[in-house]
């Protein structure tokens, strides 16, 4: 009887006891759903917003000019060319003879550098007159200094200042130093754009007329920063993706000044918020996400 008894009872609690394996098997599930530490969602590449430094530039574009250039004649009339020492391109020191020339009576006279710098021209050929009002024999550009002049709008003009540091490009060149010289103080009515000198500073032989463009460093501001991937424009305007508490949320922001692949942010974002690193359509306002923080090398 014992064992019938054992048996019976086995056979009610089984019913019992699946039931509850199903309700404990439900619970559990219900708790993932609800544990916010719980995975779900699609992957994202997130990071840190950070505070960063942008120089502000204005660039300017323009042409390579002598800054000075000094015209050499003879002070007589009808002289001829008997020798030629130098040759555009040479740099000549003050005083240094240039070429000599022959007398009508006989005996010559020579020419002479009134100032160092680099022969920018010559006329000057064995057996061709010379003439102290005709073509110059020799150009000089005085000490052989350059300027980059071009054109700004009106809007940078306000924030450029007399030896504010530049680095210009210069075709056939390279990249030069250079610094403010002069701004003019008129406009051109027509483009309202206004001209600047920018100063060359360089040992290397620029050509006249050749192109430049120089970036002027007027100041720095410092903010918060993304890359210009987190960064998303469109009809609503500029947005970035912010991760939440797992969830999507949509900023929108206004930016500032741009450098090496990195946007000011201005407003809308704040220093630690954790953004898309890569913002796209396909990420919705409040979609569950799973962030994960991109590496040294992915920034």
């Amino acid at each position: 009887m014992t064992i019938f008894r054992t048996r019976g009872l086995s056979l009610t609690l089984a019913p019992l006891i699946a039931a509850g394996l199903i309700c404990l098997s439900s619970s559990l599930r219900a708790a993932e759903d609800t544990d916010p530490a719980a995975p779900k969602g699609a992957a994202v590449t997130v990071l840190k917003a950070q505070k960063s430094c942008f120089a502000n530039i204005v660039e300017v574009s323009g042409t390579i000019i002598a800054r000075e250039e000094t015209q050499v004649r003879p002070e007589r009339m009808g002289l001829k060319v008997a020798e030629v020492m130098v040759d555009a391109g040479d740099s000549v020191t003050a005083g240094q003879v240039l070429a000599r020339l022959a007398l009508p009576e006989g005996g010559q006279i020579s020419v002479q550098a009134p100032v160092g710098g680099v022969i920018s021209a010559t006329t000057a050929s064995v057996g061709a007159m010379a003439s102290g009002k005709g073509e110059a024999l020799f150009s000089i550009i005085a000490r052989g200094e350059f300027d980059l002049v071009g054109m700004v709008p009106t809007r940078d003009i306000a924030k450029l200042q007399i030896n504010q540091t530049a680095r210009i490009k210069v075709i056939g060149a390279g990249e030069v130093d250079g610094k403010v010289r002069r701004l003019s103080t008129t406009v051109e009515p027509n483009s309202q754009l206004a001209q600047v000198f920018v100063g060359v500073t360089t040992n290397r032989r620029l050509l006249i007329n050749s192109s430049g463009r120089a970036q002027i460093r007027t100041g720095q501001s410092c903010g918060v920063a993304v890359p210009l991937t987190a960064i998303l424009y469109g009809t609503a305007g500029t947005v970035v993706q912010v991760v939440r508490r797992a969830r999507v949320e949509t900023r929108r922001v206004e930016t500032g000044l741009m450098s090496a692949g990195q946007v000011e942010i201005t407003s809308g974002l704040q220093e630690g918020d954790i953004v898309v690193a890569r913002a796209g359509a396909l990420l919705r306002e409040g979609d569950p996400v799973r962030a994960v923080t991109a590496s040294a090398d992915a920034k």
